[in-house]
C-alpha cells in the first residue's frame, strides 16, 4: 500500500516514462505549461523521478527543431507525449502514429489533428485552448471599449497550424458586429515591427494578437508598440496585460495543462487516445489595465470592470 504510485497498465517494476514536447524555453513563464503538467501529475499522485519519468525537450523557440526532438522521443520509447503548442502536436504527429500524444492545442479539429471532439481517433487526444466563440468575445470587448471603431488588425503566425482557424473565427465575428480586419502576419520576431508600421498606415483603430508561442515571446516588445503606436490591443493571454497590454480575454491556459495530466493518467492506466474526448475550456480570464487605458486616453465601462476577473491599476 505503501508504494509509490503506477500506472495499473504498466508492468511489475517498470516506471512509465513521458515526454513533453515544448517550442519553448524552460525559463520563460508563458504559458508555463511544463509546470502545470508537472502540478497536475503531482495532484494525481505520481512523484517525478520515482513512479514516473519525465523526459523533457526544448526547441527554445526554433520550432524547427521540433521533428527531431519528437524523433528523439519516440527512439525513447516514452509511453505517452505531452505536446504544448500546435506545431509541437504537429511534429509529434508526423513522428509517430503509435505512442499516445497529448495535446494543448487552438481548434485540434479544425488543424487537422483529430478527426472530432467528441471521437478523435488516431493517437491524440486532449484539450482544446481556443474556441470561435473566444475569438468573437475578444472583438465584441474591444467593441465595448472603443464603440465607434470600424477597423481592427489582426496580428497572427500563419507558421502556427492554430493561426488559420483562430482568423476564420474572427473573420465571422466581424461580420456580425460591422468590422472591417486587417490581417497581419508575423513569423517570427523580425516581422512584427513591420505589422505594426501598416496598422498605422492603414488607420487600424485597435488590434487583436491571436494565441501563438511566438508572439507571446515577443509580449514585451508587442506592448511597447501598442503603446508608441497609441492602439488599443486585446490578447489571449494575461501575461501581455501584466506588462503594459491593455486587456486579455482567454482561457486560463494554466489550468489546461494541468488538466493534461489527467489524460496522461488514464492512458497509462490502460485507456486509448482514439476513445478519450477532447476537452473545451472550463475557465476563463478577463484581465483589465487601467494604467494603459489611461495613458490610451479610454475609459473603461464600469460594467466591463465589473466583470474583470483582475484589474490592474
Amino acid at each position: 500500500m505503501a508504494a509509490p504510485l503506477t500506472a495499473e497498465a504498466q508492468p511489475a517494476g517498470k516506471v512509465p516514462r513521458v515526454g513533453v514536447l515544448s517550442g519553448g524555453s524552460r525559463s520563460d513563464p508563458v504559458p508555463r505549461g511544463v509546470d502545470a503538467v508537472q502540478q497536475g501529475l503531482r495532484e494525481l499522485g505520481y512523484v517525478e523521478g520515482q513512479s514516473i519519468a519525465i523526459e523533457y525537450r526544448w526547441a527554445e523557440w526554433k520550432h524547427e527543431r521540433l521533428p527531431n526532438l519528437a524523433a528523439e522521443l519516440v527512439r525513447l520509447e516514452v509511453d505517452v507525449i505531452v505536446a504544448t503548442i500546435a506545431v509541437a502536436v504537429q511534429a509529434a504527429k508526423h513522428a509517430t502514429k503509435t505512442i499516445p500524444i497529448v495535446m494543448v492545442a487552438n481548434d485540434p479539429v479544425a488543424a487537422g489533428f483529430v478527426a472530432s471532439v467528441a471521437r478523435p481517433g488516431g493517437n491524440i487526444t486532449g484539450l482544446s485552448m481556443m474556441t470561435p466563440e473566444v475569438v468573437a468575445k475578444q472583438l465584441g470587448l474591444i467593441r465595448e471599449v472603443v464603440p465607434k471603431i470600424s477597423r481592427v488588425a489582426v496580428l497572427g503566425n500563419p507558421a502556427n497550424p492554430g493561426n488559420a482557424p483562430q482568423l476564420r473565427a474572427a473573420e465571422t465575428a466581424a461580420r456580425v458586429l460591422g468590422m472591417r480586419l486587417q490581417p497581419l502576419d508575423a513569423r517570427g520576431p523580425s516581422e512584427i515591427d513591420r505589422a505594426f508600421a501598416a496598422m498605422t498606415r492603414e488607420r487600424a483603430g485597435a488590434f487583436l494578437v491571436l494565441l501563438d508561442p511566438m508572439l507571446a515571446g515577443q509580449r514585451e516588445r508587442i506592448a511597447d508598440l501598442a503603446a508608441k503606436s497609441h492602439l488599443p490591443a486585446m490578447y489571449a493571454l494575461k501575461q501581455y496585460v501584466e506588462i503594459g497590454g491593455l486587456m486579455a480575454y482567454g482561457a486560463d491556459i494554466f489550468d489546461l495543462f494541468r488538466r493534461t495530466a489527467t489524460y496522461v493518467d488514464r492512458i497509462l492506466k490502460g485507456a486509448k487516445p482514439a476513445d478519450l474526448p477532447i476537452e473545451q475550456p472550463t475557465k476563463y480570464e478577463l484581465v483589465i489595465n487601467l494604467k494603459t487605458a489611461k495613458a490610451l486616453g479610454l475609459t473603461i465601462p464600469p460594467s466591463l470592470l465589473a466583470r474583470a476577473d483582475q484589474v490592474i491599476e
